[in-house]
């Protein structure tokens, strides 16, 4: 390995067990960085919360039939972060890019929102983002900080063109953002069109918004779950989503090319562990989904 081996250390195992890299289909990497995250800080800690409660759920998805234990995982630790937040987006990109180049699929665990760019910059243009979030995350800047995780969308819009993105769970908008998305929509299924019809209709709708997108990059900000099953996140918002539909929702993306995924916004201190446990099932899940639809392909 080049850049990857070069910019990751310590070395952990997620789901308590590791393949070697080169035997490995999916490949785990922590990014514990919170530089820009504001209101509750602290998303750095949880690449090893997650961690800690992947070792201790079970590993089998009744959803797919799939036991996570007989997937080929390698666990390549954590990068090696940095306060100037570009230097960090070309970290991410260099160690996503090699990944994927590898034929493997990389599972980015958050730290908070602004990790996506770096991501998707490690793939092509063509690549849609399906994006389940509370929020549009589509201001131009945020406390003068333009590579912040209230801005992540709209710097993923400007390199992938805003049809490429599908915002999924949306329920917290500010005026700049509307203006931006009404001038530049992409496809959105908000929390309260989701609340308002059947799961069915829901999926259906999903269905069709990500039929013929070539390439997917998946990616789950916690707060899309209701405070009440996610509570330790660092801009929770009411009204959201339940896990049961969430995990609905992940595994009819995960039935398209889902060639990577990150999971953000997870500040593990602000409960006893609930969301923490919550990440590591979505993961699993999202993970057989994806190992369930690349055998049929």
């Amino acid at each position: 390995m080049g850049y990857a081996s070069f910019h990751v250390s310590r070395p952990s195992l997620f789901s308590g067990k590791s393949s070697s890299y080169e035997d490995a289909d999916y490949a785990v990497v922590g990014v514990p960085y919170d530089r820009t995250s504001t209101y509750r800080t602290g998303s750095r800690f949880a690449p090893s919360a997650i961690r800690e409660a992947s070792i201790n759920i079970e590993t089998y998805s009744m959803r797919t039939g799939i036991d996570v234990e007989d997937l080929r995982i390698c666990d390549m630790g954590d990068l090696n972060v940095t306060d100037t937040s570009s230097e960090m987006m070309e970290r991410i990109r260099l160690v996503v890019e090699e990944i994927v180049s590898d034929g493997k699929i990389p599972l980015m665990l958050g730290g908070e929102h602004s990790i996506s760019l770096g991501g998707v910059k490690a793939l092509g243009v063509d690549t849609s983002v399906v994006d389940f979030d509370a929020h549009m995350d589509l201001r131009n800047e945020y406390n003068g900080e333009q590579f912040s995780h209230a801005s992540v969308m709209r710097r993923i819009s400007e390199r992938v063109g805003p049809g490429q993105i599908v915002q999924i769970g949306t329920r917290a908008i500010c005026k700049e953002e509307l203006e931006f998305s009404e001038m530049n929509p992409c496809q959105r299924i908000t929390a309260l069109d989701i609340h308002r019809n059947p799961i069915d209709h829901t999926l259906e709708t999903l269905r069709k918004m990500l039929d013929g997108r070539r390439r997917i990059y998946l990616t789950v900000d916690m707060d899309v779950l209701d405070p009440a099953y996610a509570p330790a996140v660092g801009n929770p918002e009411a009204d959201g989503l339940s896990p049961n539909v969430l995990l609905s929702l992940l595994e009819e993306v995960c039935r398209h090319n889902v060639i990577a995924v990150d999971l953000t916004e997870i500040t593990p201190h602000y409960d006893t562990g609930a969301t923490s446990v919550q990440a590591a099932k979505i993961l699993f899940e999202s993970l057989c989904a994806i190992e369930r639809h690349r055998k049929d392909r």
